[in-house]
């Protein structure tokens, strides 16, 4: 069966992960290469599982009791149409990763900090998405959380880095906690921990709630979710770019899958204000996070925020999913849960594409602020254009694979005046002009990305001296961005594929995609609306055919020579270009005063005076300011306080835990 071959690749992974310190410490060449191959080929096995068990049906799917783990329970797994679908997602990117990072590996200074981990988070992050039972998912959990830290940690000898780690750790610790809290209330007094107990289990309205409560903590600030979201712009770019790609394309769709799992699938029915919970905080990432990546001059930390926007667009589609559940309206619901897992997995896929072109920036011209390069095009050109496609994915234009998934979640907000609370009605369109603001905003966020990036003249000495990288890491793109382009064209199958997934969660499924006629997928019916992928593809592949030839067969044969455009700046010096912050400027003074409190002061020296003209910008994080500083003085203040409990006698500590004992026992009968 496919789930027993995923949980001995999963055995698998943890076995290299064991061997690699081993390796390193015997300064094997190969060490690098075999811990990669290996974790690639376990990978593919894992997601050829997931592949079998989603498009197979229940003859492909199952579920394993193991006598692990705590007495009583075991250890429970399954793999079901939920379960296989994030396994693909997971997977894919794991196999493309490993793929990727037996050329990038080769530059690692500290291997032994990075390979011995790397096996252990996609163990992690796999074992998550098979858990059955709420102990072996906390495990899991904590598991990859543990590895990821220690990825997020390798390069440790820089300051950031370390304060990036401090923080993960922090936000890590609270998430677990939170999902503890939420996987004890479901299994109640009984302690049916077992998801199928849980299933089966009747909860109260009120207790559900907290539930989502608790979960959109959890995994909310795993995923990257506003206000939890602090510590990914900070982890993210600390890490290897392969486990960056990992961390922000795979990993935040493991948090994705464990908020599906339980709210739509373990806590019982919905109420309708849950939809109003999860589309607020699912429209405030998606802006505030995109907002951030425009004003980003980090490379690596643009894409991170980047991320914060993308998992906010996939909650708006869960939230949706959550409004037209509660109304019972199943094709709709099928629609935006359809639209928002499909748009996990392509972020993972351009998003991957993405920290991989950072990497290969990194590597090939040793610097990843944007200020200080300019002109790779010219050094790095397979990396610029594939780099150009990511680009164009992440910023939903056709005809490739973002677009599909954000069209897809706005055919559902146009659904939305059938539904018959007047909230809704009101905050779902409000919703979708944030989902519209955050496209537009993307877009300007990657243009600027790419051309300060790639385009014009070089800014440093690190950018004239860049060199393209090796094969593997360019394969590896390729691979990427082949896919997006195919899920662009062809989303029908993928569509397709994810009907099960649907059925199970809310009841329903999207209309079967036809293949033809023009390889359009219909998202309710004909009468509404349609879209093919294909004919978008072709029409702009005839359009650019048609304006070449229009060119070279009319256009005039004389030849004139003249000074080109110089835009008013006669001067050759990259000091004359666009920098990265007079391009953002427009946004800055639209949204800088309300978002980021962003002031600008200007310095300007009397007559004679030979002192610089100086201007300072300044911008806030709100978010930092308002909850997490006071809580960090909170947090000192009662430790302060708390710090008698050090100095007490026998008797007193004897005292403190009778009196726990006695609380906990009420409450515990008090529940039952």
């Amino acid at each position: 069966m496919p789930i027993v071959a995923a949980l001995l690749s999963i055995a698998g992974l943890a076995g290299v992960a064991v061997a690699a310190p081993i390796l390193v410490a015997r300064r094997v060449n190969w060490a690098t290469p075999a811990v990669y191959g290996a974790s690639l080929a376990f990978a593919a096995v894992l997601l050829l599982s997931g592949l079998l068990a989603l498009l197979g049906g229940s003859a492909f799917q199952g579920n394993v009791h193991l006598p692990i783990g705590l007495p009583w329970i075991g250890a429970h797994f399954a793999l079901d149409p939920l379960g296989a679908a994030f396994l693909v997602i997971v997977d894919f990117g794991a196999v493309v990763a490993s793929f990727y990072a037996i050329g990038y590996g080769a530059h690692e200074e500290e291997p032994g900090r990075v390979l011995p981990f790397y096996p252990a988070f996609l163990a992690g992050m796999n074992l998550v998405v098979l858990s059955a039972d709420a102990f072996g998912f906390l495990v899991a959990w904590e598991f990859m959380s543990l590895s990821s830290w220690a990825l997020v940690m390798a390069h440790h000898h820089d300051a950031e880095n370390r304060r990036a780690g401090y923080v993960y750790l922090l936000m890590a610790s609270f998430g677990t906690l939170m999902l503890l809290l939420a996987f004890g209330l479901l299994a109640g007094p009984d302690g049916g921990y077992a998801f199928a107990s849980i299933r089966a289990a009747g909860h109260a309205p009120w207790l559900s709630g907290l539930v989502l409560v608790l979960m959109l903590l959890g995994a909310g600030s795993k995923a990257g979710l506003v206000p939890l979201h602090v510590w990914l712009p900070l982890a993210h770019p600390a890490a290897p770019s392969h486990v960056s790609a990992l961390m922000s394309g795979v990993m935040t769709k493991v948090a994705v899958y464990g908020f599906i799992r339980v709210v739509f699938d373990l806590a019982g029915e919905p109420a309708w204000w849950w939809a109003v919970v999860v589309l607020i905080l699912g429209a405030g990432s998606a802006v505030l996070g995109v907002l951030h990546a425009v004003l980003q001059r980090d490379l690596k930390r643009l894409l991170a925020y980047s991320t914060v926007e993308n998992v906010g667009i996939v909650f708006i589609g869960l939230g949706l999913g959550l409004a037209f559940k509660t109304n019972d309206m199943a094709g709709a619901a099928a629609l935006a849960v359809t639209a928002a897992i499909f748009h996990a997995f392509n972020h993972s896929l351009f998003k991957s594409l993405l920290f991989f072109g950072a990497g290969n920036v990194l590597t090939g011209a040793g610097e990843r602020d944007i200020e200080k390069l300019g002109g790779l095009v010219h050094r790095m050109p397979e990396t610029a254009y594939l780099f150009l496609g990511g680009c164009l994915a992440i910023s939903a234009l056709p005809p490739l694979n973002g677009f599909v998934s954000e069209w897809l979640i706005l055919q559902a907000i146009l659904i939305s005046p059938d539904l018959p609370q007047w909230a809704l009605r009101f905050l779902i369109p409000a919703s979708g002009a944030m989902l519209a603001l955050a496209a537009a905003l993307a877009a300007a966020c990657f243009v600027r990305a790419f051309g300060i990036t790639f385009l014009s003249r070089p800014r440093s000495p690190a950018a004239e001296t860049a060199r393209e990288v090796g094969r593997w890491q360019i394969r590896a793109m390729y691979a990427l961005l082949a896919v997006c382009l195919v899920a662009g064209i062809f989303p029908g199958p993928f569509l397709d594929a994810l009907s099960p997934v649907s059925q199970m969660l809310v009841g329903g499924a999207m209309p079967k995609q036809p293949l033809l006629p023009h390889l359009a997928i219909i998202p309710i019916s004909e009468s509404r609306s349609s879209y093919s992928g294909f004919l978008v593809f072709f029409f702009i592949l005839m359009a650019n055919w048609a304006a070449i030839r229009v060119i070279h067969n009319f256009a005039s044969r004389a030849v004139r020579r003249a000074p080109p455009w110089d835009c008013g700046f006669p001067d050759a010096s990259p000091a004359t270009q666009y920098t990265a912050d007079s391009f953002a400027q427009p946004v800055r003074r639209v949204f800088g005063p309300i978002a980021f409190r962003a002031k600008v002061s200007q310095t300007m020296p009397p007559p004679g005076d030979l002192a610089p003209a100086r201007l300072t910008l300044s911008l806030r994080d709100l978010i930092w300011e308002f909850i997490y500083e006071p809580l960090e003085g909170a947090v000192l203040y009662a430790a302060e306080r708390l710090n008698v409990l050090q100095f007490l006698t026998i008797r007193s500590y004897l005292s403190l835990v009778f009196a726990a004992l006695v609380l906990l026992l009420v409450l515990v009968a008090t529940w039952a």
